[in-house]
């Protein structure tokens, strides 16, 4: 018996198996096209936590490279004379370095930095070194070091510099290392004699995404794109509101000259004393112009977040730690500027910023939030003047309220009313729940009012009651729940999972859709369900009920979730279910009300499964768990197919015409 014999016989008996078990008949109303999904229902959330930006997506290698940490020499090392000065040439980042000659021509004069849990270097690929500095005929040495080297040299890429301008100026040379290092660090030796002041010391891979300068790292921002994101949302998250006013994300000292971005403290490196990080800091190198950039070039919709006037409520409980109704008009200002910046023409004085920066045509920004998790009145009676304001001098632009920190409860049951009272356009929902409330809410926005304002689930991740951590079965329920959304995506216009982004040395808060280390990066199973919907997402709702019921896990249904959609440019329909049981289950699927003209055609089917529930994939085994294509032929009318315990199962499936 030959290989093929043997693999007709399995499908024949798997067949058999299937036809024997009873039969969960789901009815798609094939020829009731329905509401349209927005180009914005599913996709990203950013926020610099777990060190998503410095030490993530952005770049830059060198920690505190223009010593602005309050400790100035925090995440360097010096040696010889080394003196910190403050009246450098950028007035929002005045302090540098001095570099003297040793007191003994064998010593050395030097500074080392050892990077975000070091410095991921790769053999045979390059890094832009620049400095600011000043010295006129003196020179130093530039290298990238392996501290722990057990070769006969610490040393993996050197070149010299000389300074030939007594006035500050740019520099600029490349490093090529000879072998991959992930812990390596970045040393600069004075070499002549005379003082030598460098400021604003930075390295970043030549092969940034894009190959831009002052670039994001590449591998990170592909996992974005490869999930076709529709919105992308930034900067937070709770950094919006910050600890205090005066550590709150303020989106006008992330842009301009990155040299002149003064540093922000970022609270993440001191909300969880289990998990501190006193040297986490926000440099404002990816800004709000890098992050509209992001959103254009991984073809999402830009959805930044500003402070509405409150600092984090969690920490901060008395009215005087708030600005006052009565001055939050700069803190107004701040949001029609924004819109400016992003969209303003040349002539006005920040959209000549954006076209200074790079990029003279508009973003095309369409929505802006206000406020994070705020909660109680004096959210409302804030957020009322922006919309007031905002109405009036850019009623094209939709406004994001929030529902506050749950996703139910007194305070959700108090906003939404407040909301709906102030116009705003969609409501920002979060939700990071254990599993059986995500077992529970499949049917969460089907009575939703259709009248009111849309939802934004901006904040949403199933964290297992006593594994909250990546796992498979999380993300199980996520794409369970998120047959939901999708089957009432004329409530819905939008959901980003969160967080986004996590070093496996430096992260505060789990689980995460993408953990990365210094050279490499993972895809949790998480982000397969996004992956899975954003390439699937089509463009209508089609109707899809059981026994006359949406399929969503209720009493009877077998654990089963389920939803369907119609493509228009693929001229197909897209079946998602999802078996939460611990049973395999033999579905259905009738495709009722297609037109004579019309037939179904051979398809295709994905299913996402793992043996082990408490398993996800690693920086070791990033394809551990990673969904498999088959394909699927109906006969007739009808799909008829075997979904296994515990598994995501998509099909696509044509429509042909006859």
């Amino acid at each position: 018996m030959n290989i093929r014999t043997l693999f007709v016989g399995a499908i024949a008996l798997a067949a058999t198996a299937a036809y024997a078990q009873p039969v969960d008949r789901m009815v798609v109303e094939a020829g009731k096209i329905g509401a349209a999904i927005r180009p914005t229902m599913y996709g990203h959330f950013f926020e610099d936590i777990n060190y998503g930006a410095d030490g993530g997506l952005y770049a830059e290698m060198v920690k505190n490279r223009s010593f602005e940490f309050p400790q100035r020499l925090m995440g360097w090392d010096i040696f010889g004379n080394v003196t910190v000065e403050d009246d450098g040439p950028f007035d929002r980042n005045p302090h540098y370095v001095r570099l003297t000659p040793p007191a003994h021509p064998h010593m050395a004069t030097g500074i080392e930095n050892e990077g975000f849990f070091g410095m991921g270097v790769e053999q045979g690929k390059e890094y832009r070194f620049t400095v600011w500095a000043r010295g006129a005929g003196q020179s130093i040495r530039v290298e990238l070091i392996d501290n722990d080297a057990m070769e006969e040299t610490q040393v993996l890429a050197a070149q010299d510099l000389t300074l030939d301008d007594a006035a500050w100026k740019r520099y600029e040379l490349r490093l090529s290392p000879y072998r991959t290092d992930g812990k390596a660090h970045l040393r600069i030796f004075l070499t002549s004699g005379g003082t030598v002041d460098l400021e604003h010391v930075s390295l970043f891979p030549v092969d940034t995404w894009r190959g831009r300068e002052n670039g994001l790292r590449k591998d990170l921002v592909q996992a974005l794109a490869d999930t076709k994101p529709g919105v992308f949302r930034f900067p937070g998250g709770c950094i919006v509101e910050g600890t205090n006013i005066e550590t709150r994300y303020n989106w006008k000292n992330s842009v301009g000259p990155v040299e002149n971005r003064p540093l922000n403290l970022n609270r993440w490196h001191y909300t969880f004393r289990h998990r501190f990080f006193p040297d986490y800091f926000q440099t404002y190198g990816m800004g709000f112009y890098e992050l509209f950039l992001l959103a254009e070039e991984i073809g999402a919709e830009p959805l930044p977040i500003l402070n509405c006037g409150l600092a984090c409520q969690y920490q901060n409980d008395k009215p005087e730690a708030h600005v006052a109704v009565c001055d939050l008009d700069p803190y107004i200002q701040d949001a029609i500027d924004l819109v400016e910046f992003a969209n303003g023409g040349t002539d006005t004085e920040w959209g000549a910023l954006r076209a200074e920066m790079g990029h003279p045509e508009p973003f095309g920004l369409k929505f802006i939030g206000i406020g994070n998790e705020q909660w109680g009145p004096e959210y409302p009676e804030r957020l009322e003047r922006f919309v007031e304001a905002l109405r009036k001098a850019h009623p094209e632009i939709g406004i994001i309220g929030s529902s506050g920190p749950n996703s139910e409860g007194p305070d959700f049951d108090y906003l939404w009313p407040e909301m709906r009272r102030l116009g705003v356009d969609l409501v920002d929902e979060h939700f990071y729940r254990p599993e059986r409330w995500f077992l529970a809410s499949g049917s969460r926005y089907d009575n939703y009012d259709r009248k009111g304002p849309k939802v934004f689930a901006g904040e949403y991740a199933c964290h297992g009651a006593g594994k909250k951590w990546n796992h498979f079965h999380a993300a199980l329920l996520e794409a369970a729940f998120l047959t939901g959304v999708e089957r009432n995506a004329d409530v819905v216009h939008m959901a980003t999972y969160a967080p986004l982004l996590a070093h496996v040395e430096g992260w505060q808060w789990r689980p995460d859709l993408i953990w990365f280390d210094n050279l490499r990066s993972v895809r949790s199973c998480s982000w397969y369900v996004q992956y899975l919907y954003g390439n699937n997402k089509g463009t209508n709702v089609v109707p899809l009920t059981m026994e006359g019921r949406p399929v969503s896990g209720q009493e009877g249904q077998n654990g089963l979730f389920a939803s369907a959609v119609w493509d228009e440019p693929a001229q197909s329909y897209i079946v998602k279910v999802v078996n939460t049981s611990d049973a395999p289950r033999t579905v259905e699927i009738a495709f009722e009300g297609l037109k004579r003209s019309v037939s179904l055609g051979a398809g295709t089917c994905i299913t996402f499964h793992s043996d082990d529930p408490d398993a996800d994939n690693t920086l070791d085994e990033p394809t551990k768990i990673v969904p498999v294509e088959g394909a699927v032929v109906p006969e007739g009318n009808t799909l008829r197919a075997e979904v296994g315990a515990q598994t995501f199962a998509l099909y696509r499936i044509p429509a042909v015409r006859k």
